[in-house]
C-alpha cells in the first residue's frame, strides 16, 4: 500500500525486473539527491531519472512507470523526482516484504496541497538528537514537506541568552538539523512566541519590566519599545539556526493585553504588535504567520466557530451583528501575514468556513492548522484526530489553500513515537485527499510501519486502547481533573479518591459501582490490547519500538483498574483471612507501580530526555500543562498515581479497618 495514496495508479501484471537491483538504485539516487548531486546512477538500462523543466507537471508532481525491463520516473523539478523515488522505494519495501516481483505499474501523482507541516513542539521536553534526525527521514517518507519548530527555550539564544535553557541546543545544532531536513525536501521554519505564551522569557527577572501585567509572566507590553528589541533578537538567533525558513511564525494567540493601561483596545494593541513582528519579517524576506484567534474572539464571532449546532442563517446574524469590530480595524491588519486558522475540533462548521472566508475576501492570506495532538494525556485520541484531520483537509483542498499544519502539542507529553499514525493521517488527506476510508487509513498505516502481517484487523490495537487510556487519567480522583491538582493545598485530601470506610464495609463498593464497572470492562480490553500487542510485536517486520511503547501505556492504563478492583476486594472482604489478604496486595501496588514506571522509563528513555534540567525555572502554568508542573517527567505525568499510593500507606480506613480486625 503507497502512503500516501497516488492521484492514479494502473496496475497491468507483473515484471521481470529484480527487486534488490531496482532496490539499490532507488537508494543511490535518493543518496544522490540527499547529497545534492546530479541524478546520474538513475539513468541506466534499469531505471531512468528525467528531469523534464516543460512537462506539463505541478512542482512535486512525477509519473512513475515500472514496465518489463525498465522503470521510469519523470517529473519538472527534482523535488518530483524525490517524491517519485519515494513512492518506488515503498513499491521495492512492499515486493521484498512479501517475496514478490515488482508489478507492471503506471502511476501519476501530484499533492492536493502544495505546503504539507508538521508542528514540533519540543518547550517542555527534548527528544534525543539521533531521534530528530530519524525523524525527518520519516517524514520525507510520508512526503511531509515542512516543519514548523516551536523552540521557546529550547535554543541557545545569543542575543538573549537568559532565555536559552541549560539543554538548549546551539544555533550550529540546530542549523545541521535544519540542513538535513532540507536535503529531504523538508525546510524548518522557527515559532517564536510572541506578545502571548511569553512565560518562557517574561519568567526571567531580567525581563520582568517588559510584562504588560506586572505580576504575571504571560504576555509583554506590546507598547513599550524593548519588547520588540528582545523579540527580534530572538528571532534573528531563530533565523540563523533555520536558514531555510520559508516562514516566521510569531504565535500571538490566546492572549489579551492593556499595554499597561494604556485606554486602547485589546484589538488595536495586538495588530499594532503584529505590524511591528511582520514588518521584520517582511525585512528579512520571509512571510509571518500568526494564529488568527485573538480578533476573531475580540470581535465577538469565535464562538460561532465551536457551535456545530448554528445554522447558517444563525452564523449569518452574529456576524452581521459583530463583523463591524473586525472592520473597524480592517486596515490595520498586514497584508503580508497568513491568519492560521486553528481549529481541532470541529473545521468543517459553518462559523469556521466564515471565518476564513472573511481573511480571503478581505485580501489577506489564510492557513488551516489542525491537530495529531491536543490536551490528551499518555496517548492521543479519537483516532489520531483522524475525522479532523480529514475534515480540515478537504476543506482546505476546496477552498484551494496553500497547505495546512498538524499541530503536535506537547503540553501533557504523550510519547512522540505515538503521534506516528496522526502524521501517517496528515500526509494521506493533505497529498491526497480522501482516497480511503478511515479503516483503509489505518490499515494502511499498520502496513507501511510495521509491515504486511498487521494489516490484518487482528492487529488493530490503537482505538480500542483508546478508552482505557482516557478512564485512566481521572479514574483515581473523585470528580477532579489530574492537571490540576497542583494549584490545589492539598491534593491528596481534596482530590484523590476517598478510600473505604472501616466500620461501613460494601458502601464505597456501591458508590463506586458505575467506576468500577467501567474498570472491570476496560482491564479486559487491555489484556486483550496486551496480548494483540505481543504478537504484533512477533510479527512486525520492523519499527518493534512503537509497538513497544504502545505496551508501556497499556501496562500503564490498567494501574487505575486494578487499584480499583483490589480496593473493591478489600472493602467486600467477608472474613479476616480475605481482608489480610486484599490489604497486603494494596500495599504492594507500591512495589507493582514502582517497578512498571522504571520499565516504563527504560523504553521511553531509549528516544527521549526524560526530565528537565535540574535548573530549569518553571512559569506560572497559566494553561495546567501537565509537562510544565514539574522537573521529572514522572512527577508531571503520574503524579496521581504517587498521591494515591501514598494515601493508600497513610490512609486512616485501613489502619482503623487493620485495628478492628484484630479486636
Amino acid at each position: 500500500m503507497i502512503l500516501p495514496s497516488p492521484s492514479s495508479m494502473e496496475i497491468s501484471g507483473i515484471s521481470d525486473l529484480q527487486v534488490s537491483d531496482i532496490g539499490k538504485l532507488a537508494d543511490e539516487a535518493k543518496a544522490d539527491f540527499i547529497s545534492g548531486k546530479s541524478l546520474e546512477n538513475g539513468n541506466n538500462k534499469l531505471l531512468t531519472l528525467n528531469l523534464d523543466e516543460g512537462a506539463e507537471l505541478k512542482a512535486e508532481a512525477y509519473t512513475l512507470d515500472i514496465a518489463e525491463d525498465h522503470i521510469t520516473i519523470t517529473a519538472a523539478t527534482k523535488e518530483g523526482l524525490w517524491y517519485g523515488l519515494i513512492t518506488l522505494g515503498q513499491l521495492v519495501q512492499d515486493a521484498l516484504d512479501q517475496e514478490a516481483a515488482l508489478p507492471l505499474i503506471s502511476i501519476k501523482d501530484e499533492p492536493a496541497l502544495m505546503y504539507r507541516a508538521v508542528h514540533l513542539d519540543v518547550k517542555h521536553h527534548m527528544e534525543k538528537k539521533e531521534y530528530y534526525y530519524q525523524l525527518m527521514d520519516r517524514l520525507a517518507e510520508m512526503k511531509i514537506n515542512g516543519v514548523i519548530l516551536e523552540i521557546e527555550d529550547k535554543l541557545a539564544f545569543q542575543k538573549q541568552p537568559k532565555v536559552g535553557s541549560s539543554d538548549a541546543w546551539s544555533i550550529k545544532e540546530w542549523k545541521k538539523l535544519s540542513e538535513y531536513a532540507m536535503a529531504r525536501n523538508i525546510a524548518i521554519s522557527p515559532l517564536v512566541q510572541g506578545l502571548g505564551h511569553a512565560s518562557f522569557i517574561l519568567k526571567h527577572d531580567e525581563y520582568r519590566d517588559l510584562r504588560d501585567d506586572p505580576d504575571s509572566d504571560w504576555a509583554f507590553n506590546p507598547l513599550d519599545e524593548r519588547t520588540y528589541e528582545v523579540q527580534f533578537d530572538l528571532y534573528a538567533d531563530a533565523l540563523a539556526a533555520f536558514p531555510y525558513a520559508q516562514y516566521l511564525h510569531v504565535g500571538g494567540d490566546e492572549v489579551h493585553t492593556t499595554g499597561r493601561g494604556s485606554g486602547k483596545s485589546a484589538l488595536e494593541l495586538q495588530l499594532i504588535w503584529l505590524n511591528r513582528v511582520s514588518e521584520y519579517a517582511d525585512q528579512k524576506g520571509l512571510t509571518p504567520i500568526f494564529w488568527d484567534d485573538m480578533p476573531l474572539k475580540n470581535a465577538e464571532v469565535y464562538g460561532s466557530i465551536f457551535n456545530g449546532n448554528l445554522s447558517e442563517a444563525q452564523v449569518d446574524s452574529i456576524w452581521t451583528v459583530n463583523e463591524p469590530n473586525l472592520n473597524k480595524y480592517v486596515d490595520m491588519f498586514p497584508k503580508n501575514c497568513v491568519y492560521m486558522r486553528w481549529n481541532y475540533d470541529m473545521p468543517e462548521s459553518i462559523g469556521n468556513n466564515r471565518a476564513m472566508q472573511w481573511f480571503t475576501d478581505h485580501g489577506f492570506k489564510v492557513m488551516g492548522a489542525t491537530a495529531g495532538q491536543t490536551r490528551w494525556n499518555l496517548m492521543p485520541l479519537e483516532e489520531s484526530n483522524t475525522a479532523n484531520i480529514r475534515d480540515f483537509a478537504l476543506i482546505s483542498i476546496a477552498n484551494k489553500a496553500d497547505g495546512l499544519l498538524l499541530t503536535l502539542w506537547d503540553d501533557d507529553s504523550p510519547h512522540f513515537e505515538l503521534y506516528g499514525r496522526g502524521i501517517a493521517i496528515f500526509s494521506e488527506y493533505t497529498w491526497a485527499g480522501k482516497k480511503r476510508t478511515s479503516d483503509e487509513l489505518h490499515a494502511a498505516y499498520r502496513q507501511r510501519t510495521f509491515g504486511p502481517e498487521l494489516v490484518a484487523e487482528g492487529f488493530a490495537f490503537i482505538n480500542d486502547l483508546e478508552e482505557p487510556v482516557a478512564f485512566w487519567k481521572n479514574a483515581l480522583l473523585d470528580d477532579k481533573d489530574r492537571n490540576q491538582l497542583r494549584s490545589m493545598d492539598n491534593p491528596m485530601q481534596d482530590a484523590v479518591l476517598t478510600l473505604p470506610e472501616a466500620n461501613a464495609p460494601g458502601e464505597w463498593t456501591e458508590s463506586n459501582r458505575s467506576k468500577l464497572a467501567k474498570a472491570k470492562e476496560n482491564q479486559q480490553v487491555i489484556d486483550s490490547v496486551l496480548y494483540r500487542i505481543s504478537e504484533s510485536k512477533k510479527a512486525a517486520l520492523r519499527n518493534n519500538y512503537t509497538l513497544e511503547v504502545y505496551e508501556q501505556v497499556a501496562k500503564v492504563a490498567q494501574f487505575s483498574n486494578k487499584s480499583l478492583l483490589l480496593l473493591a476486594a478489600w472493602d467486600l472482604a467477608k472474613t479476616a483471612e480475605e481482608r489480610e489478604a486484599a490489604k497486603g496486595k494494596l500495599l504492594d501496588l507500591e512495589v507493582e507501580w514502582k517497578t512498571q514506571l522504571a520499565e516504563l522509563e527504560n523504553t521511553y528513555g531509549k528516544t527521549r530526555v526524560l526530565n528537565k534540567p535540574d535548573d530549569y525555572i518553571l512559569d506560572q502554568d497559566h494553561h495546567v500543562h501537565l509537562a510544565n508542573q514539574a522537573i521529572k517527567f514522572s512527577d508531571w505525568q503520574f503524579y496521581v498515581e504517587g498521591l494515591f499510593l501514598q494515601k493508600i500507606k497513610e490512609g486512616n480506613s485501613l489502619e482503623m479497618r487493620s485495628g478492628l480486625e484484630s479486636k
